[in-house]
């Protein structure tokens, strides 16, 4: 699957970091901070770990920090795990190992590198979770990520706009319908910490609705264990969604109104199966309201084709743009500015985090949110690659 152009993307990384970086905006530590000098930067290398190349989002995470990074005078060693656990214990091992100065992380298994950073303390190298929270280790240095709670209120949001119940702002609608609305909820991956809060900010914006049955999940499936699927996959998003329809909805669909899913691959899987058992936009029966999470392009393409509903965009060249900006701080041995102090608890220590806000995209929303801001061009979301 194509995405948009990386060398873009890392342009985009190092025009925005280089005056980032000397403007000391966003996670850096200030207007006084100074760049690190071209011939100590040259000699500095950084790890960055990516989860898989499966996704085109983390290729993309990958190549614009890398990128942001270059553009300082840093040598970046990025490896992409493909997925397997010890495969990315193994590269960050490496990384230790080969003592690289700094490492950016993104897990697979938040709960998995318990030794690995442990060994990075012990050599003096500093670690900054990316978009995924390591758990269980006080050694976890900074966390940058969005505001994930408030991505699942955004998805669960934009069900309830679907459905007609409230406006796109998420304010009740003067004229709501009364219901009930049949829907099925999914969740991403038990291992991923940002999992669970997707899920408790969607939960807590639909719980109401729910308790006044307006809302109600026919199969009665609502816990986060049973709704997850595990390493975000759109084949076990297809088989959860399958399987519901054969179980609770005679195998047609009928009756279902709306889907939660938390991420594009998800909602890919879970469109699917709907329209295996003839859903579609320009049948006698629609497809359900399905959300969605990181604006795929292949998802862009549904939304602008009037398939899936919503995503939620989170634009990760502002992210790269932070990581490489705390990881400067930590350099020039400076603290990076976090702007969360509170929510971020691992398990063993709150991790100092800053967050980045996100946006909801609807057909309506492509061309100014994605299009006008180079995200993607017209032409790949009329492709769709």
């Amino acid at each position: 699957m194509k995405f948009r152009s990386l060398a873009s993307i890392a342009l985009g990384a190092a025009l925005t970091l280089s005056m980032a970086a000397c403007g000391g905006s966003g996670a850096g530590s200030g207007d006084d901070a100074e760049s690190v000098p071209a011939g100590d930067a040259e000699s500095i290398t950084i790890g960055v770990a990516m989860p898989t190349q499966t996704s085109e989002r983390w290729i993309a995470d990958g190549q614009a920090v890398k990128e942001g990074l270059e553009a300082l005078g840093y040598t970046v060693d990025l490896q992409f795990a493909n997925d397997d656990i010890p495969t990315q214990t193994q590269q960050i091992d490496q990384m230790i190992t080969q003592g690289e100065k700094l490492l950016i992380i993104a897990s697979i298994d938040g709960t998995a590198l318990t030794s690995q950073l442990e060994a990075a303390a012990a050599a003096g190298i500093k670690v900054i979770a990316y978009d995924r929270l390591i758990r269980n280790s006080a050694n976890v240095d900074f966390y940058v990520t969005f505001d994930n709670y408030k991505v699942g209120v955004a998805q669960a949001n934009s069900l309830l706009y679907g459905l007609k119940l409230t406006d796109k702002e998420g304010k009740p609608a003067a004229d709501a319908p009364a219901g009930p609305f049949n829907i099925e909820l999914f969740a991403g991956s038990a291992d991923d910490n940002n999992a669970t809060f997707f899920f408790n900010g969607a939960m807590d914006t639909l719980q109401p609705y729910i308790d006044a049955g307006t809302l109600q999940v026919k199969s009665g499936q609502t816990d986060f264990a049973t709704c997850a699927i595990m390493r975000w996959s759109q084949e076990g998003a297809q088989t959860r969604m399958e399987n519901l329809l054969t179980s609770t909805y005679g195998g047609n669909g009928e009756g279902l109104a709306g889907v939660l899913s938390p991420f594009d691959g998800i909602s890919r899987g879970i469109i699917t199966a709907l329209q295996g058992v003839g859903l579609g936009p320009n049948l006698a029966q629609g497809l359900p309201v399905v959300t969605g999470q990181d604006a795929e392009i292949a998802s862009v393409k549904l939304i602008n084709d009037d398939v899936q509903f919503s995503t939620v965009f989170k634009d990760t060249r502002k992210l790269a743009d932070q990581a490489v900006i705390a990881a400067q701080a930590y350099l020039e041995d400076k603290q990076p500015t976090a702007n969360d102090t509170e929510t971020y608890e691992n398990g063993v220590k709150v991790v100092p985090s800053y967050l980045l806000e996100v946006d909801t995209v609807n057909k309506e929303d492509i061309t100014p949110l994605l299009v006008e801001s180079g995200y993607y061009t017209a032409a790949q979301v009329e492709a769709g690659q």
